[in-house]
């Protein structure tokens, strides 16, 4: 998808590359208001929802149906462990997981296989604030 240059847009990827990490659209859009960008919420949603449909953002989600977003660093799928509390996602390798989803779509006569892989838990920097 070739998406033309908007503002509020440039915006959105600014502060989801200065952030790097996992990031809520409320966390994002105080960050972009905070770059002096006027910008609604709803504004920010849309352009996350362009730039999920260009494929260059990867999405998690954590309790409650939550959707973090962050800039995808490279090309192709990426999966994540990411941290509850804190959000920060660790890229894991994961081409046994894509192998194994190609063989069972295979073997069951699909193609065009999408799919989502939710991998989460405490980082052992928020275990060790908490406490044993």
């Amino acid at each position: 998808m070739d998406l033309r240059v908007t503002l509020k847009r440039s915006a959105v990827q600014a502060a989801l590359a200065d952030r790097g990490d996992f990031v809520s659209a409320d966390e994002l859009h105080t960050l972009v208001v905070g770059m002096g960008v006027r910008m609604g919420l709803t504004a920010v949603y849309r352009a996350l929802r362009q730039l999920e449909a260009a494929g260059v953002l990867d999405i998690t989600h954590v309790r409650a149906g939550r959707r973090l977003f962050r800039m995808r660093a490279t090309e192709g799928r990426r999966h994540y462990l990411v941290c509850r509390r804190c959000y920060t996602g660790r890229p894991v390798d994961t081409e046994a997981v894509e192998q194994w989803a190609r063989q069972i779509a295979a073997a069951h006569g699909f193609t065009d296989l999408e799919h989502t892989i939710e991998l989460g838990g405490v980082c052992g920097d928020c275990r060790s604030a908490v406490g044993p």
